[in-house]
C-alpha cells in the first residue's frame, strides 16, 4: 500500500545534493507526526516545527516570532494550503518544489569569530550536513513569516512562493539571498 502526503502526493522524490540526502526523510507515512520518537524526523514534520515558532532574524530580536503558537494542527492545515497552491502553479509535485528549495537554499560554508590576542578575526568555515539542513528551514520559514507580518497575504500564499522561489533560486526568495550572502561572506574572509 502506497501512502501520500496529505492523500494527494506521492513521496517518489529524488535528493540530488549527496550531502544532505541521509538527512531528509522521506520515507511513506500517513501523518508526519512521530512525536519525538525518531531522531531522524520527516522532513514535513520538521518544517512544521519551524513555523510552529519562527524565532527571532538578527541579534537585537527586531522581529520576533509574536503570536504564533504551538497548534499543530493550524500549521498543518498552512502546510497543506501551500502545498495545494505550489501544485496548482507548477504542475508538479510540491514535494519535490520543496526538497529543490532546501538544497538551493542550503549554504555550504559560513563564517565564525576568532578571537587572536585582542582582536576578532572573521574565518570561514565549512557546515556540516546537518546545520545546513536546518538553516536552510529556518530561514525559509522566516522569510515566508517577515513577508506576512502586518501584511494582508496569508502564511500559506507567502510561504508557497517562497518555496517556488527558492526552487527556481532566485533571489526573491530569502533563504537563498541569505546563502548567497553568507557564502560571499565567507570568500571576502579567506
Amino acid at each position: 500500500m502506497e501512502f501520500k502526503l496529505f492523500g494527494k502526493w506521492v513521496f517518489n522524490v529524488e535528493v540530488n545534493d549527496l550531502g544532505l540526502k541521509s538527512y531528509i526523510n522521506l520515507e511513506q507515512r500517513i501523518l508526519p507526526k512521530t512525536d519525538g520518537r525518531t531522531k531522524n524526523k520527516h522532513i514535513i514534520e520538521k518544517l512544521i516545527t519551524h513555523l510552529m515558532i519562527p524565532g527571532h532574524r538578527g541579534k537585537k530580536h527586531k522581529l520576533t516570532s509574536g503570536r504564533c503558537t504551538g497548534k499543530y494542527q493550524t500549521i498543518y492545515n498552512i502546510v497543506e494550503k501551500s502545498f495545494d497552491i505550489i501544485s496548482e502553479k507548477t504542475k508538479k509535485n510540491p514535494i519535490e518544489i520543496f526538497i529543490r528549495a532546501i538544497e538551493n537554499s542550503a549554504p555550504y560554508e559560513l563564517t565564525v569569530s576568532q578571537q587572536v590576542g585582542g582582536i576578532v578575526a572573521r574565518k570561514p568555515s565549512i557546515c556540516s550536513p546537518k546545520k545546513r539542513l536546518d538553516l536552510a528551514l529556518r530561514r525559509l520559514v522566516q522569510g515566508s513569516y517577515a513577508k506576512t507580518f502586518n501584511k494582508k497575504k496569508k502564511m500559506y500564499e507567502v510561504l508557497a512562493e517562497e518555496f517556488i522561489n527558492a526552487s527556481k533560486n532566485s533571489t526573491e526568495s530569502y533563504a537563498v539571498a541569505e546563502r548567497q550572502r553568507n557564502e560571499k561572506e565567507a570568500e571576502g574572509a579567506r
